[in-house]
């Protein structure tokens, strides 16, 4: 009788699955043509649904009646031609994308950003290198969606230079990012945006109550832990065996193969420390531009107000700031080690990188007329709305109550994408509900983060979707949308777990959310 495989040799059962799955998900169309389709769908949801209306709260406060508008009417018809370049060039993504990768682009080409890992790899064990990336993700929402442009490549990159799969880099990076989203551990500008939100909704029931920034501080430290363990051990158990051995050969011609993990050389090494030198002295500058209140990037506080609110103008050159710390230290690089020569090596630099994005730019153009339609015709807040009135009707109590509206906003997530809309529309329903119900409306939005980031990895209205589409590309030229898609599916799965768990015995255990903030509630008189 032949002797069967050993058991370490055969997949698991959920590496099966998921190789299933990808497998059926990759008889999809290619993205560009997914996305056509989906606008499509939209097109005929806004006709069949014409008419329907409810009465959603604005981001400003105001309640206002919004209802479904066809996009087969004839409004509707001129609005789609005559918006259509709008739709393009309003796409959240496209200019922070472009922008960021014009710094890396050059940053890249030089060979400082390839030698900047090569000496984390040499630094760090390899053991941590998963959850150092991972970590960095996940802190990378202190700016913003910056992280979204700069680390997940980086992930990628990562990845190659040690012989690992640079689309489980790519992944470990965009779970980070986009699932530890609401998670840090500092207070962050979605913080205040979201406080203000749910202390407004809760004043239509307590007008005394007043929710602050760090109202989920003390829970989102211990999450910023948990998304790094958990997304740390997907990647290393679930990702890479389903994925397998990577073959450089699979690579488009984009990919120049140069990653190495190898000791760097001191000539090198000379070059990226003086690169890094004047790196640091730009990095100095940038920070200077945040904390100096005479800055120009600094924005008049209100009375009242916290700190972090003037730092809005600063998050919004954030990305032009990233493009700067990159790119000086790149040419200063370049220049040391001679692989830039004159002011037309550094020109071509960036042109070549703006030529590898025209794939982007196609992609774009389609997405940002679907996110464009589906917003236009109201069925994203209106589909909120629905399934928030859907829930109360259902009557549960109790941690039921508080599970059933994580799973509720973690499945809004897949039709409107912002977390802070998302938020002014489901904040007036839920907040007063659930403090009826004696729940704080600090652990009500607690559970509405969890169930926002969870969603977050795998929703195809994820504005930057299409880029990590273009930077796996890189590394598989072939690969199809069904295998990002179900390799991302493990850490939305994971997380929602793990993270539900954690909220559970956080609330079953009366642990407090933030300083001086419970997760009960009781109401005044009561």
């Amino acid at each position: 009788m032949a002797a069967s495989a050993p058991r370490e040799e055969r997949p698991n059962l959920v590496v099966r699955v998921l190789e299933k799955i990808a497998a059926a998900g990759n008889r999809l169309p290619d993205p560009l043509t997914l996305f056509v389709i989906m606008a499509a769908m939209v097109v005929v949801a806004s006709a069949l649904f014409a008419g329907a209306s409810a009465e959603v709260r604005q981001p400003s406060g105001e309640l206002s009646t919004q209802t479904v508008q066809s996009l087969l009417s004839w409004e509707g018809i001129r609005w789609m031609f005559l918006s259509a370049i709008d739709n393009f060039m309003g796409f959240a993504p496209l200019g922070p994308v472009l922008t960021v990768m014009i710094g890396i682009g050059v940053a890249e080409r030089t060979g400082f950003i390839t030698m900047g890992l090569r000496v984390l790899v040499a630094s760090v064990p390899r053991s941590m290198i998963t959850a150092t990336l991972v970590f960095a993700c996940v802190m990378s929402s202190m700016v913003a969606d910056a992280g979204y442009v700069v680390l997940t490549p980086l992930g990628a990159l990562l990845f190659a230079g040690l012989g690992r799969h640079p689309i489980a880099g790519l992944a470990a990076a965009y779970a980070g990012v986009s699932g530890g989203f609401s998670a840090n551990l500092l207070i962050t500008g979605l913080d205040p945006m979201l406080a203000r939100l749910t202390g407004q909704a809760a004043e239509t029931l307590d007008p005394t109550y007043a929710v602050n920034a760090t109202a989920n501080y003390y829970f989102l430290v211990v999450s910023t832990l948990l998304v790094t363990v958990v997304c740390t051990w997907v990647t290393t158990k679930i990702v890479e065996p389903m994925l397998g051995e990577w073959n450089p050969s699979q690579a488009s011609d984009e990919y120049s193969g140069d990653e190495q993990a190898e000791e760097p050389g001191a000539e090198e090494r000379r070059a990226f420390f003086i690169a890094l030198g004047v790196g640091a002295v730009v990095a100095a500058g940038i920070a200077f531009l945040g904390i100096w209140s005479g800055s120009p990037l600094r924005d008049p506080v209100e009375p009242g107000g916290l700190p972090v609110d003037a730092l809005h103008s600063y998050f919004e050159a954030v990305e032009v700031l990233i493009a700067l710390l990159f790119i000086f230290p790149g040419i200063v690089y370049g220049v040391v080690m001679k692989s830039i020569k004159s002011d037309k090596d550094v020109a071509k630099m960036a042109s070549d990188t703006m030529g590898t994005m025209g794939a982007y730019v196609v992609l774009a153009f389609v997405a940002g007329q679907f996110v464009a339609y589906f917003n236009w015709t109201s069925l994203g807040a209106i589909t909120a709305v629905r399934g928030a009135e859907g829930l109360e009707a259902i009557g549960l109590t109790g941690m039921p109550l508080l599970l059933a509206f994580l799973g509720v906003s973690a499945a809004m997530n897949l039709f409107v994408g912002s977390a802070s809309a998302k938020w002014a529309f489901m904040a007036p329903i839920f907040v007063p509900m659930m403090m009826m119900m004696g729940f704080s409306p600090e652990v009500v939005q607690a559970a509405y983060r969890v169930g926002d980031s969870i969603t977050n990895i795998i929703t195809p209205l994820m504005p930057y979707l299409p880029i990590i589409i273009v930077f796996a590309q890189r590394y598989v030229k072939d690969i199809k949308i069904g295998t990002i898609l179900t390799t991302m599916l493990p850490y939305s799965v994971a997380l929602g777990i793990t993270w539900t768990i954690l909220l559970i015995v956080w609330v079953q255990f009366g642990l407090p959310l933030g300083p001086g903030v419970s997760a009960t509630y009781a109401m005044p008189g009561g």
